[in-house]
């Protein structure tokens, strides 16, 4: 928590002020039952109705200043909480994005969003109340106690004997409460995960017809998180029937010792004393009722707390270096490469990869669905790094780049096409932010999408829905694609990004590529021989080993592999349709 709070610094004064205006407050608020004795005893029970109205006007005065401090407490305790809460979101979120991709998966979206919202939002009401009832709670328990004992010492005993009980009351209820709000946050997790999935996988459960079972399963989850809730709910819900019942014990007792004294003459107790002290006693009950929802507000902020610490905490995995610039011959080359996953055991995924990609030229790989192509890929730009050998990228091993200035020069089109929720143009526009729109326009038409989006009634300026939902598979790829090329890298690999596309419309956009980016080195993963026979060389890969590289016709004379890969979709009729599509 302590970590936490240097968000609060910018904020000091209103986190300063806060308490001050509540300390006001607190004063005004004491002050009402001792004038209000005063009243009783000497005005009404003498008749000087003057002092009735002139200690009225000065309880009005009060109440207007009281109102004033608690006004200006509760602004300024909601400006330094709210800020608060804002820094902290902007630098838990930076920290999100620094972190690795392995790291992103170990927390998992759900527990992301979670810990970014509700956690945040436990921690922000925490410090609220931290600046209003931490004052306000301890200033009426010992300024009550103060001055009801000023009416007379013997109501001390009715304290002695209700706080202990309330005290009590509270350590055990918390004791009991505080261990359940981290496992109440961790059911959140679980519920925003499931609702995540479904949300983004909302056409596969409905082709599936499995809504019902994905309603069963929601329903499970969130199940268990009302099953917690209402364990620590119940345990909170005794604190206002105790609080009522030793409330009304305590007044009873004060009404009791009070009448008592009040009936022996010279006893030096009046009705207004009595009645001042029931409104003490009332405040300094509530104080400690105030105290108790502190503490119960310290349980959960803490558990949040210790959640957002651990992305605080965590130190990305992979850290860039100090180069900015290549120097070498080569685009690209995997030097005795081998790879696994982090936190997998077994064979790795890669196996002693030695390949040079030259510059400018056109490399395939191709191979069986799992056989290490999109892995292989995932290390150009430092998705991963490594288990053994080198990648490097111009000449500099790409673990001494700066990452900034690695990926800088890399154009990614992913399997799975993402889009955001804006424009067409402002979605292309991702690859280079700067680019006008006639150069958004001249990537769209080089990618082979200018047609479709031309096609919208409001074409470039047409919204797209969340993921891409209202286009087709092969209209996003076509949009992620003129994304990377707007971005001019020096690199660009696509992976398996035409495989929704048309054989006819593939081999247009391979015909653009080479023409529009000749200097380009270009890296295509793809599952059909028609998609790469073009290519300057076709790697071949299998189980994470590169078997043999080549130009097309090279493969099939040296690759039974590639031959049987070759001979299984020419009967299936892919290759002729593909050889037809690229002539």
């Amino acid at each position: 928590m302590k970590k936490l709070f240097r968000f609060l610094k910018p904020y000091w004064f209103f986190a300063l002020i806060s308490p001050l205006m509540m300390m006001g407050e607190v004063f005004a608020d004491l002050l009402q039952p001792k004038l209000m004795s005063g009243i009783v005893d000497k005005g009404l029970q003498n008749g000087d109705m003057g002092y009735v109205v002139r200690t009225g006007v000065i309880m009005l005065a009060i109440v207007l200043a009281g109102g004033f401090f608690g006004v200006f407490c509760a602004y300024s305790a909601a400006t330094a909480a709210q800020g608060f809460g804002r820094d902290l979101r902007i630098h838990i979120y930076r920290r999100v994005m620094s972190l690795s991709i392995e790291q992103t998966d170990d927390f998992t979206t759900g527990s992301l969003v979670t810990r970014m919202t509700n956690d945040i939002a436990m921690v922000v009401e925490f410090v609220e109340m931290l600046l209003r009832m931490c004052v306000r709670a301890p200033m009426f328990l010992i300024g009550g106690a103060a001055m009801m004992l000023t009416l007379d010492l013997s109501f001390g005993a009715v304290l002695l004997c209700a706080m202990p009980v309330l005290l009590l009351m509270v350590v055990v209820i918390l004791m009991r409460a505080t261990p359940l709000y981290a496992v109440l946050q961790k059911k959140l997790d679980k519920v925003n995960s499931v609702v995540q999935e479904n949300v983004a996988g909302a056409r596969v459960v409905k082709a599936y017809g499995q809504e019902e079972y994905e309603i069963r399963r929601f329903g499970g989850v969130n199940r268990e998180l009302r099953q917690t809730n209402f364990r620590v709910l119940r345990l909170m819900a005794l604190f206002g029937p105790v609080m009522t019942l030793v409330m009304n014990f305590a007044v009873i007792a004060i009404i009791y010792i009070g009448g008592f004294q009040v009936s022996i003459e010279n006893a030096g107790m009046s009705t207004g004393s009595v009645m001042a002290a029931i409104t003490y006693v009332t405040q300094i009950l509530f104080s400690i009722m105030m105290v108790s929802m502190v503490f119960q507000s310290v349980s959960r902020a803490m558990a949040s707390a210790s959640r957002i610490s651990e992305i605080m905490e965590a130190e990305p995995v992979i850290t860039g270096g100090k180069e900015t610039e290549g120097r070498g011959d080569l685009a690209a080359e995997f030097c005795g490469v081998s790879f696994r996953y982090p936190g997998t055991q077994g064979e790795p995924v890669l196996k002693d990869i030695n390949l040079k990609i030259r510059k400018g030229e056109m490399l395939a790989i191709i191979g069986a669905t799992g056989c290490g192509k999109t892995s292989l890929v995932n290390l150009l730009p430092r998705f991963y790094d490594v288990t053994e050998g080198t990648v490097y990228i111009d000449g500099v091993d790409v673990r001494e780049y700066d990452l900034a200035a690695l990926r800088k020069n890399i154009g990614y089109v992913m399997q799975k096409s993402e889009l955001f929720s804006d424009t067409v143009a402002n979605n292309i526009r991702w690859g280079n932010p700067e680019a006008d729109d006639d150069e958004v326009t001249e990537a769209a038409q080089t990618a082979q999408a200018a047609g479709f989006i031309e096609g919208f009634s409001e074409r470039y300026d047409t919204f797209i829905a969340e993921k891409g939902a209202s286009l087709s598979g092969g209209q996003k790829q076509r949009i992620s694609i003129a994304r990377a090329m707007l971005r001019k890298p020096e690199l660009l690999i696509l992976d398996d990004s035409t495989s929704a596309l048309d054989l006819v419309t593939e081999g247009k956009l391979q015909r653009a590529l080479k023409e529009k980016l000749s200097g380009t080195t270009i890296i295509m993963i793809a599952q059909r021989i028609a998609s790469v026979r073009q290519a300057d060389r076709i790697a071949v890969l299998e189980e994470g080993t590169i078997l043999h590289c080549g130009t097309h016709e090279e493969l099939l004379e040296s690759s039974p592999t590639y031959r049987d890969i070759y001979d299984s979709q020419m009967r299936s009729g892919a290759y002729m349709e593909g050889g037809a599509a690229h002539e």
